[in-house]
């Protein structure tokens, strides 16, 4: 009779790790998700930025530019017109990040970084472990309580 007790019991724990490691699977392809879908939409904030930021400079060199060369002609000094140089430059920089592949060629070059020179990527003092992490949270916790306190005092 205690065996079949014991059995069932077996039996039941088993389905319910089971059922435990499928919920944390579960849970972690969905954390998983969430965290690219918001890694997603910080890209396409940071696109946008720089697609807003394309636009104010081209309006600025835009003006900056025929001002320089009419300034440059009208005085008879070309000096005026060097700054043309690197701002053509920047404006181009500008322009690849916001419409042209130029994400596509750093992705590809981070990739090459993560391959080749992973010991490039650690952390000063290393992962953080928990530990780490608790120690700090519980310090926090500290300054915290010694902060309120000192209000109390003041």
């Amino acid at each position: 009779m205690g065996s079949i007790v014991g059995k069932a019991m077996d039996d039941n724990m088993k389905k319910q790790q089971e059922f435990m490691l499928a919920t944390q699977r579960l849970a972690m392809e969905r954390q998983i998700q969430m965290q690219n879908q918001m890694r997603e939409r910080m890209m396409a904030m940071q696109i946008a930025k720089s697609r807003e930021f394309f636009w104010w400079w081209a309006a600025f060199y835009s003006l900056a530019a025929p001002a320089m060369m009419i300034g440059a002609k009208r005085q008879g000094n070309h000096a005026i017109a060097v700054p043309l140089v690197p701002l053509t430059f920047v404006v181009g920089y500008l322009a690849d990040m916001a419409y042209g592949n130029k994400l596509e060629r750093i992705r590809h070059e981070a990739e090459i970084i993560l391959q080749d020179t992973p010991d490039m990527l650690t952390l000063p003092s290393g992962t953080p472990t928990y530990n780490t992490i608790e120690r700090a949270r519980l310090a926090q916790k500290d300054a915290q309580e010694l902060e309120s306190k000192n209000e109390l005092f003041l």
